[in-house]
């Protein structure tokens, strides 16, 4: 049994290292690709980006509520890791403005299959107990492979160009395939992995159904943590990309490897950070933590304007590797506090990162525009003031989440919990 416990470990490792790249896509480098291969503007690169984003909104809830119900979730992750594929090698192909963004739109739709379903396979096989420090370990080895595969983005893009990228994405989501079909479909308890425990699993049965929205509208603190995580994308998801076209600017040839340098240095940040996370989260609490997260962001937001000087952008990237290795590890973590007992993990997960999502769509769009009418400098220190505006919001209205796993009760319906802070 304790071998095969490793074994399993072992798996979640290189499905996590192996998909860091394709459950994002493309990422920041189509802003790059398309401002110095295909010459577009800053506000059509954002509308573009922000297309993609709204269809992984749409698709986020529909996906959690998949999750659930689905007893084929590796399946599912395979199918995903080949359409996400499919529609960034044919990026080089088409240049249309409509087309790219059709093709972006689909990527993002598959993509949102794969946090629900990696949160949901975990707590299948590791249980609710263990779940904690293992989603510690899952962030840790996503973000090692987004710093492996930029580092080899790094070094082949200098020598091949932008397009490397996409050949390199393929090849991790070949890999990604073999580590999700390594999962022993028996290894996954179905009803943990929606959330349930033994006693509500009986009570629920198969024909509990998850119920989309209802489980925000139900909970309150579910809808403060949405609101902060709409803030939080909405002042982080522009950020990068913003970085990324003034390392172009400065150096056309080197645009693409200045970014993976970027990433890279964050990503490498993001590794202990996710582990303290997931070794302390139940030690420290939630709260305070995903508030350092916001305050790391806002700061952020404020340090990139003083300097165009690559060396000084690609230190302030660092920071990024401490807001988003908390939200990482920790956004799994809360919504399951709030919905253990009711079946309704991955659904709630998905209606939450819908409304995240659509902090990240907007924010592609409306610092694109900044950036055209004012400045890079606007629109990073505008973004910084969303940062802290939710961190004010988050501080003053929500609980913290945390209780002792044996006093948390289950239940078969979606929670409204009196949590004090």
């Amino acid at each position: 049994m304790r071998e095969a416990g490793k074994s399993i470990e072992h798996v979640l490792d290189a499905l996590n290292f192996f998909l860091a790249d394709v459950r994002d896509g493309l990422g920041p480098y189509l802003s790059i690709y398309l401002l110095t291969e295909q010459k577009w503007d800053q506000a059509s690169i954002g509308v573009v980006m922000s297309v993609a984003a709204l269809a992984g909104i749409i698709a986020q809830t529909p996906a959690g509520a998949l999750i659930d119900r689905s007893t084929a979730k590796r399946a599912l992750m395979v199918a995903a890791a080949i359409v996400v594929t499919a529609a960034c090698l044919a990026l080089p192909l088409i240049h249309r403005f409509e087309v790219v963004a059709a093709t972006q739109a689909l990527a993002a739709c598959a993509g949102a299959i794969f946090p629900p379903a990696i949160a949901a396979v975990t707590l299948g096989t590791v249980g609710p107990r263990a779940f904690t420090r293992r989603i510690g370990r899952n962030e840790a080895f996503n973000h090692a492979g987004n710093a492996t595969a930029a580092a080899i983005a790094a070094v082949t893009a200098y020598f091949y160009g932008p397009i490397v990228v996409f050949r390199l994405l393929a090849a991790m989501a070949v890999a990604s395939v073999f580590a999700t079909l390594s999962i022993p479909a028996d290894a996954i308890d179905h009803h943990l992995a929606r959330g349930l425990d033994a006693a509500s699993a009986g009570r629920a049965g198969h024909r509990d159904q998850p119920s989309g929205f209802q489980v925000l509208l139900s909970c309150r603190p579910l809808l403060i943590f949405a609101a902060a995580t709409v803030l939080f994308h909405f002042s982080n998801a522009a950020m990068l990309p913003l970085v990324g076209q003034k390392l172009a600017l400065v150096n056309r040839d080197l645009g693409t490897t200045l970014m993976s340098v970027c990433i890279i240095a964050a990503q490498v940040v993001m590794v202990p950070v996710a582990m303290v996370v997931g070794r302390k989260a139940d030690v420290w609490g939630r709260k305070p933590i995903f508030a350092v997260a916001l305050a790391v962001l806002a700061l952020r937001g404020t340090l990139y304007p003083l300097s165009d000087n690559p060396y000084w952008l690609v230190s302030v990237q660092l920071l990024d590797g401490v807001g988003a290795g908390i939200f990482g590890a920790l956004f799994p973590l809360v919504v399951a506090d709030l919905t253990r007992g009711t079946g309704h993990f991955n659904v709630s997960q998905g209606a939450i990162a819908t409304a995240a999502g659509l902090g990240g769509a907007l924010s592609a769009a409306v610092a694109g525009f900044i950036v055209v009418g004012a400045g890079y400098s606007a629109a990073f220190l505008f973004l910084a003031g969303i940062a802290a505006a939710g961190l004010i919001g988050f501080c003053a209205m929500m609980p913290e989440t945390l209780r002792d796993n044996a006093e948390r009760p289950a239940a078969t319906t979606v929670p409204a919990p009196s949590i004090v802070s």
